[in-house]
């Protein structure tokens, strides 16, 4: 079996300055509807859009069969 893999960043302040539960599974239902299944969810620094330093997000990474 092969499979193929999805990481997703999510910085503070696209989910509203703190991880919101409900965004958090939006997108997990959203990538379950297109077959991708959750494989890991790790807390880092995450780097922003502006300015150099990073800030901290959370990278989720889904799995799928190819």
């Amino acid at each position: 079996m092969a499979y193929e893999y999805r990481v997703v960043e999510l910085r503070e302040k696209m989910i509203g300055g703190k991880v919101s539960g409900d965004r958090l599974q939006k997108l997990l239902n959203e990538n379950a509807a297109q077959g991708w299944q959750l494989k890991a969810i790790t807390s880092a620094d995450v780097k922003g859009r502006v300015g150099p330093g990073g800030v901290e997000g959370l990278l989720v990474t889904f799995e799928r069969q190819v």
